[in-house]
């Protein structure tokens, strides 16, 4: 008897755990973001620099 009661409180636990059904998982697609930057600033703020330094030295 006590085999059957085991047997079936297993049985209702492997159907709930079943209940949903199988459903494929979505794999989501990766985006890559890129920055992009112009050249013009690696010289742009040494430039700036050069010009405040000046300016500063000049008072």
């Amino acid at each position: 008897m006590k085999k059957l009661a085991l047997a079936a409180a297993l049985s209702v636990a492997a159907t709930s755990a079943f209940a949903g059904g199988y459903t494929e998982p979505v794999i989501e697609p990766e985006v890559i973001v890129e920055d992009t930057s112009s050249s013009a600033a690696g010289i742009l703020v040494p430039l700036i620099a050069v010009i405040l330094i000046a300016a500063a030295a000049s008072n």
